[in-house]
């Protein structure tokens, strides 16, 4: 179908995205927000979200990207998607109270014979109301993932479709605007749909738990996780993409959310969730890695210590610190001497209390000990000898292992990394 509109209502991080990605596609897009200054931003070439090749995409497309904050400009829309993104608290508990305002207020406004499309990730049972009350709402799974999301909106694996009665065809206009990408479309009713974005990160927590593990395992009993991992990727039930990398805990708040929402259900229908309790649990422990390598290596001799801290956000590759490992490591060193540094993440806002510094080479002048607390790919690019030849210490916690383990313990570093035993100075070359 030539000539259709797109109307994204919410342009958080799910919309901007998602709007951009269907102007890529070759759709007119109408993005709305009911914040003026997000949409005067926007009008004006300002991105309000950090993603690698988004600002690409967006100035490619900016012939095809409308934005307002009138309501009423949806009307020319052929199929509208709720996309604002769904926060949560602390304990990973979702408020709709947002989505179900915004839908309130642009439902007048989106004419009888268009598609209104939840996106925005909600709980079980909660499109079904919708319905109810408006039989033109369908729901549809989002795969983004932050640092990766322009690269997963416009290639899906496959598309996640849920509806009143799966059994009946998609509207003539949502199957064109689904069938541009070229993957398969899987329909099924709505609390299925719900439950399978719910269902994909339990696998993805689950891996993170295997990993997590299983690398403190070869921490303490000389084996190295790196060595492993090529085995599990060959065995086919396991698989080549499975997440095997070891981390800090989840962060971000979208798992985080999940297994609330499972915790939740379970509860509430006198159902088991021991599994989802230990993967919290397990999650919990190895939020608190970074630190126990700090004051085993350096603060036990020398509580006085500079400590250099890199990285600031969730991952690499976005601006959010929604639950970041980096933080909780901050509130464990109120008083201590920290001097921190991220490309993207206003460090003053986010660590109260530490020097800022420009770069990363000026973060670990003077510093006894460095810790890159998150992966951005330009902290792999550092020399081992270069930042040695600035610090006062000789420490080096680099838990995603972004510098060379021999050129750090060739430059006098101790070295300590997830899934491996902590490597000593005195370590030869064959280290």
């Amino acid at each position: 179908m030539a000539g259709l509109t797109v109307g994204f209502a919410g342009l958080s991080h799910l919309g901007i995205v998602s709007g951009c990605a269907a102007a890529e596609k070759g759709f007119n897009v109408v993005g709305y927000d009911d914040e003026a200054a997000v949409v005067d931003a926007l009008a004006g070439g300002i991105l309000p979200v950090v993603e690698p090749d988004l600002p690409e995409t967006f100035e490619r497309n900016i012939d095809r990207l409308t934005f307002t904050s009138k309501p009423g400009d949806l009307t020319v829309c052929d199929i509208v998607y709720i996309s604002r993104d769904v926060p949560t608290d602390d304990q990973g508990i979702s408020d709709v109270s947002a989505i179900t305002d915004l839908i309130e207020r642009v439902q007048p406004y989106i004419r009888q014979d268009a598609v209104i499309v939840m996106l925005s990730q909600v709980p079980p049972g909660f499109t079904r109301k919708l319905f109810d009350a408006d039989p033109r709402f369908y729901y549809q799974v989002e795969t983004l993932i932050f640092g990766r999301a322009v690269q997963r909106a416009l290639l899906p694996e496959r598309l996640i479709v849920g509806s009143a009665d799966a059994t009946q065809p998609l509207p003539e206009v949502f199957n064109a605007v689904l069938s541009v990408f070229n993957c398969p479309i899987l329909p099924m009713r709505f609390e299925s749909a719900e439950l399978a974005k719910i269902s994909i990160n339990m696998c993805l927590v689950a891996s993170i738990g295997v990993a997590n593990t299983m690398a403190g395992v070869c921490e303490t009993v000389g084996a190295d996780w790196s060595e492993i991992v090529p085995a599990l990727r060959l065995d086919a039930r396991i698989g080549p993409s499975a997440y095997l990398k070891p981390g800090l805990g989840l962060a971000g708040g979208n798992l985080e959310r999940d297994l609330a929402t499972v915790i939740n259900l379970a509860d509430a229908h006198d159902q088991d969730h021991g599994i989802v309790d230990a993967w919290i649990a397990n999650s919990n422990i190895r939020k608190d890695w970074a630190y126990e390598m700090l004051a085993t290596l350096v603060l036990g001799d020398k509580p006085q210590a500079r400590i250099a801290i890199l990285g600031l956000s969730y991952k690499e590759n976005t601006h959010s610190v929604k639950n970041a490992a980096s933080l909780k490591f901050l509130s464990r060193l109120v008083g201590h001497d920290t001097v921190v540094y991220d490309p993207v993440v206003d460090g003053a806002k986010a660590a109260p209390g530490s020097v800022v510094a420009t770069s990363a080479m000026d973060a670990v002048a003077d510093a006894d000990v460095v810790v890159l607390m998150t992966p951005w790919p330009e902290f792999s690019t550092l020399n081992s000898s270069d930042v040695a030849a600035v610090m006062r210490g000789r420490v080096m916690i680099d838990p995603y292992a972004l510098i060379d383990r021999k050129d750090a313990v060739a430059a006098g570093f101790a070295y300590a990394t997830l899934g491996a035993e902590t490597a000593n100075p005195q370590e030869n070359a064959h280290a």
